[in-house]
This record gives C-alpha cells, structure tokens and sequence, in this order.
C-alpha cells in the first residue's frame, strides 16, 4: 500500500533526529488532504487534477500522482502541513517528481511552498497568492528550459542568476532543493547535483557586495586603441595618379549626335579596373594598448550581510499553480524535511524503484498510425498484439504502430 502523507514527523536517521514535514505519494485518498482552488473556475478557465498513473509506468499503483487536464487550462490545488515551519538553524529540503508524458511544450512544473500568512488567501489560492519558494522546470517553446529556484525575500521575489536546464523528455524525474543555513543551496535532479553556490552571490537580494568606483577616472595615458597605423607604412609614388574612372574605350558617338545642338560628345565612364581606392596605412598592433579601461570595485557601502537568508519562518501550505497549453503533467511523490539523506531514501523507495519499468514500457508503448500518417490510438505491445485504450485488438490494415520515441515497433496485421 502507498504511503500517503506523513506530516511534521521526527525519524531518526544515521542516528540524528530529522524532521519530515511533508509527505505525499498520492493514492485513493489523496482528495482528502489536498484542496482544490476556486481560481479561475468563474470564467471557465481553470482545470482539474486527477489520479492516474499515466499511459506508461514501472508500477500501476505505486506511480500514480496527480495529473493536469485539459488543455489550455490553469491549474491549482495545496495542502496544509500540520503545523508550520521554521527552518531557522536547520536545512530545508523540498522534492517531488514530474512526468511530462504529453511532451510538454509550453507549461509550468513547479512546486511552491506558502507561508502561513497566505492562509487566508488559499481559498482561491492562484498566480497572485504570496508564496515562499517556488521550485521546479518551466518550458516554452525553445528559448525556456529552466528550473525556476524563486525565493521571497522581505515581501519580493527574486529568481536564481544561474540557468539550471531542465530535463524535456516524456519520463518522470525528481527534482530536489536544499538550502542550507550556512546561506548556500544545492539542486539536485534525478539525485545528481546541477547546480550549488551561496544564497548572497546567485540571487539579488542582497545588493552586490562590491560597486565600481564612482570617482575613479581613466587616466590621461590610458591607451584604448588596439590596433594603430604603420608609422614605417609608405604610399607608393603615383597612387593618386591612378584616376577612380576612365572613359569607356568601346563607346562611339552615336552617329545622329549633333555637336552644335547636342554639345561636344564625351564617351561614357566606367570604374577603372587600377584604381585601388584611397590609400591607408596598414595597421599593427598598438604597443601602447592597455585595453578598455574599467573603473576598479570598491566595497559597496549599501552592502549588509543577512545570515538569515536561507531562513524562512512559517512555511505552511504545499501547492501546484500551473498554466500549460499541453496538459498531462504528473506530479509525485513530494518530501518537505530537513534532510537531504532522509530525502535521497524517500526518491530511492518510489521513483527509483519505478524509473527502469516506466523506461521500459515507455519503449514499448507507441501510437496506432494509419496510412496516411494519422494517429489512431494510444498503444501498448503486448505480444504480436497490441492494446488500444483497453482494447486488445490488431492494427488496421495498412497501418504501423510508432513507439513513444518514434521509432516502427511492428506492422499492421
């Protein structure tokens, strides 16, 4: 049986105590614990979360989450921690899982935490409702590919400097935050660290601890000029002899061209092939060149120190907030704790145990196509058979079966 949600409970790892804040595997009784907003609903606009474990997985059971439809809808629904959080002292590790089974194109997959503040709020809990964190891949289209570390800091949002690449194919991956009181972070995806670095140097919440000089002034020999003229360089005697244009030595005056009345008769120019154009000396390397002057850094006076950056006091709610134009995004398998190795085990006993099965039955699952290239079904192999929306049946004359990553899996019978 899945476990469905543990919250705010003490486990005792590598003989420390860590504290699990959140848990959630989604099972039948999911519905119960999480909330559905009332966002979006009044012009129609707002989607719906259901149960399923997708068209392929390692588990039936195990890999069911959360998964978003229709399309072209926004999405949101929470659940409450028993208690908040204050992660004052301690590590805060937030994870969950996604499968973008419908190759999203255009769509969030993040996860937000929201402050207790907001409780008044969740009722219709939505894109304008004050979070804390928000975490996890955003896509659009080929110029968005990121996974979002968006962190509050004193009422504003700040997102993360670094470009962390989200991972685009069909198959479920864990993403993983922790941040640490030492004010630095780690993300993890698929339990390999992307990407670490401090809390003060890759957000902008603090100002920069260094300015340039204001005052500083670039010297009067500062010498910017890459590349001067040959001073040894010479012109050649009669460069400026050799004219730009030359009478064309075919022409002949037309022989109705009346001098008196039509003026003397010139033939026409044309661009003189030895002509080389206005002389310039070569240019060498400047032996003077320092490069483009830059004032120097100074410390910045506006600069403090927060030791409290990583600290957030009243985390309470979990929850997902979406907009997608393809939906069909499933999400698993969350863990808010202190723990990175409580974290590690808890993706280790779920989406690892599932992650060979899902590839496997990802190869093997693949879309009925007709002769004219058309979609006819969503399909799973099953001996020299295939299995359409339930059916077991053999494809269409003519027709061929494309596995999910394109590829010819067998001929129509």
């Amino acid at each position: 049986m899945k476990v469905a949600f543990l919250a705010c409970a003490a486990l005792l790892v590598s003989g420390a105590s860590a504290a699990v804040h959140f848990k959630e595997t989604f099972d039948d009784t999911w519905s119960s614990r999480w909330q559905k907003s009332s966002w979006k609903k009044a012009d129609g606009s707002a989607g719906e979360f259901t149960l399923s474990a997708g068209k392929w997985f390692g588990d039936a059971e195990a890999d069911k989450g959360i998964q978003t439809g229709p399309d072209s809808k926004f999405f949101a629904t929470y659940a409450a921690m028993d208690s908040a959080v204050d992660t004052t002292g301690k590590d805060l590790v937030l994870q969950f899982s996604v499968k973008h089974e419908q190759d999203l194109d255009c769509g969030g997959g993040y996860i937000k935490l929201i402050p207790a503040s907001s409780a008044d709020k969740m009722e219709s809990f939505g894109g304008d409702t004050p979070y804390s964190i928000m975490f996890g891949p955003d896509i659009c289209g080929y110029a968005t590919k990121k996974v979002h570390v968006i962190l509050t800091y004193k009422g504003t949002n700040y997102l993360i400097k670094k470009d962390i690449q989200a991972l685009t194919d069909q198959l479920t991956h864990v993403y993983t935050l922790v941040i640490k009181p030492d004010n630095t972070y780690q993300v993890l995806v698929d339990l390999k660290e992307v990407a670490s670095g401090s809390l003060t140097d890759d957000w902008d919440m603090l100002p920069p601890k260094t300015i340039k000089d204001p005052k500083a002034t670039k010297p009067e020999d500062w010498d910017e000029n890459e590349k001067i003229a040959d001073p040894e360089d010479i012109k050649p005697e009669g460069w400026d002899d050799i004219p730009a244009t030359i009478a064309d030595p075919d022409a002949k005056k037309p022989e109705d061209w009346d001098d008196e009345e039509d003026g003397t008769w010139e033939a026409p120019t044309l661009p003189n092939p030895e002509y080389k154009g206005e002389w310039k000396p070569k240019m060498i390397d400047n032996p003077a060149y320092k490069g483009i002057w830059v004032a120097p850094d100074i410390p910045n006076p506006d600069f403090t120190p927060d030791d409290s950056l990583y600290a957030f006091k009243d985390l309470k709610f979990v929850g997902f907030e979406l907009w997608q134009v393809k939906a069909g995004s499933i999400f698993d398998n969350i863990f808010v704790g202190d723990s990175l190795e409580e974290a590690e085990a808890f993706a280790n006993d779920t989406w690892a145990k599932s992650k060979d099965g899902e590839k496997a039955a990802f190869d093997k699952g693949g879309t009925v196509v007709n002769h004219d290239g058309q979609a006819v079904a969503d399909v799973l192999v099953v001996g020299e058979r295939i299995a359409a929306v339930g059916l077991d049946l053999k494809a269409p004359e003519g027709a061929y079966v494309v596995n999910a990553s394109g590829k010819l899996v067998m001929p129509g019978g």
